[in-house]
Formats: C-alpha cells, structure tokens, sequence
C-alpha cells in the first residue's frame, strides 16, 4: 500500500522543506510527493536537502491547485496542531497506521502538510475525512513541516509493511483483532466528487431556503464532516446527486407555476 500514498505539501515556503520532506519519504519507501503553489520550487536548496533522495523530488507533481493535489484520493488525512472549533475525527500517527491497516489494498490515501507558519487552513481542513495530530510538548508544540513527514511516514510504513521487531507485523495484528470480511460492490468515491456533491448540496440547500447564506452558521461544515466521515462509494454519491437534481426540478417546477 505504500505505492498508494501520497504526500501533499501545500504551500510550502522554504525550498529546504521540500528537499528534506523528499529525503523522509524516501527513507520510508514513499515515492509520490504533491507540492500544491510552493513559493520557491524548483530549487538549488530542495535539490541539496534531498540528499539522494533526488528521483522523488524530480518526480514530484507541482500543482496550481488543492483539487488537482488530491484528485483520485479516495481517503484524504490532513495535519493540524490545534483543536477546531467543530470537533473532527481526530488521530494520532500511530492510530492512523493501525487504521490504514483495515483499509482495502486499492485505498489511494493523500496526507496533507500545511504551510511552515499557520499550517493548513480551516477549508482545507475540511476537505479531510481524518485529522492527525503528533502529541507533543504542552508549552512548544512547534513540529518543522519535513520532520512531520518523517514521522507519520515512518508510522506508516510499521504499519503497511511490518518491520518493527518489537510489534507484530500487519497481517499478525489482524489475526489479533479479527474483523469481519467485507466485501464492497462499489469502489469508494474520490474526494473530487465528494467534495462536487458537496457543492451541490450546500446549492440546493440554499436555493430551498433551508440554509440562509448570509448567516450559515457551522451547518456546511457539520454536512462536510458527516458524509467524510462516512466515506461514501461512487454508487452512493450518484444516488445523492440525482436526489438532489430530482429536488431541483422540482422546486423550480412549483415557482414556475
């Protein structure tokens, strides 16, 4: 599975973070880096901080947008070293790695780094069906953006490949805590179309005059967090996005009369 994760750096400033990100992921067997807008890529001093690890960062994606960043991703974890206002599904390193062993072969999981000063924004958050937060030091809880690549990579990879001789790999820690076999009828819906649906309904939400747009509250933000959570599947979002085409029609057929 470890083909299968991505690392997405959203406007990362300092060129050295990426080339020391790259070098982490390398280390770990990662090998698909995103940088979303960087300031200053490429760059002399990624290229140097890489130190050997310069194939992952010649491969990485630049991308002009978070959309293109995660498009295809169907299980999307973004970092954050401060509790939200609306509680989020919340994990460490090491829970998030002892989740992803449940997921199916095929998960295509992204894990989001924010910028060096403020991390990731509110909205980006939201994009996000988990959070990760590394426990750290109550009074210097700062974590340099590349050392929280190593980190989680490195808790990914005891989890996905089973190489830490104290714990007992992937597969032993599934027969210690069996679950039932699920077999899906349909693969798992992208973020890009979660987060179209999404769309669509805070549109039909609004054109109803259920949510009042100039006063919206936390109701979008308790929706996203709801259908996130549940991880719907690419039947299941196209079930919901005809209900929503059927609700239009039918509203604009009642003003029309």
């Amino acid at each position: 599975m470890l083909d299968n994760v991505r690392v997405v750096m959203v406007e990362t400033t300092h060129p050295g973070n990426i080339g020391a990100a790259a070098r982490a992921m390398k280390t770990m067997g990662l090998s698909d880096l995103r940088l979303v807008a960087p300031k200053s890529y490429p760059s002399v001093e990624a290229t140097a901080r890489a130190s050997g690890a310069g194939d992952v960062l010649a491969a990485a994606g630049v991308c002009a947008s978070l959309d293109e960043a995660l498009d295809g991703a169907t299980l999307v974890i973004g970092t954050s070293a401060r509790q939200r206002r609306i509680p989020w599904p919340c994990v460490t390193p090491r829970q998030l790695a002892a989740q992803l062993q449940r997921e199916p072969a095929d998960t295509r999981i992204a894990v989001m780094f924010g910028r060096e000063d403020r991390g990731l924004t509110n909205d980006e958050l939201r994009r996000c069906n988990l959070h990760v937060t590394v426990p750290s030091n109550p009074e210097y809880g700062v974590l340099n953006v590349a050392s929280a690549v190593q980190l989680i990579a490195y808790e990914l990879r005891l989890a996905l490949v089973g190489e830490d001789p104290d714990l007992p790999d992937a597969r032993s820690r599934r027969e210690l805590m069996p679950l039932p076999e699920m077999f899906w009828d349909e693969p798992a819906a992208g973020n890009e179309a979660v987060q179209q649906f999404l769309e669509h309904l805070e549109r039909v939400m609004a054109e109803s005059g259920f949510l009042d747009q100039s006063n919206p509250g936390q109701v979008m933000t308790r929706m996203r967090r709801l259908f996130l959570r549940a991880r719907p599947d690419k039947m299941e979002i196209s079930i919901l996005r005809g209900t929503l085409v059927a609700l239009e029609k039918a509203m604009r057929a009642s003003t029309s009369r």
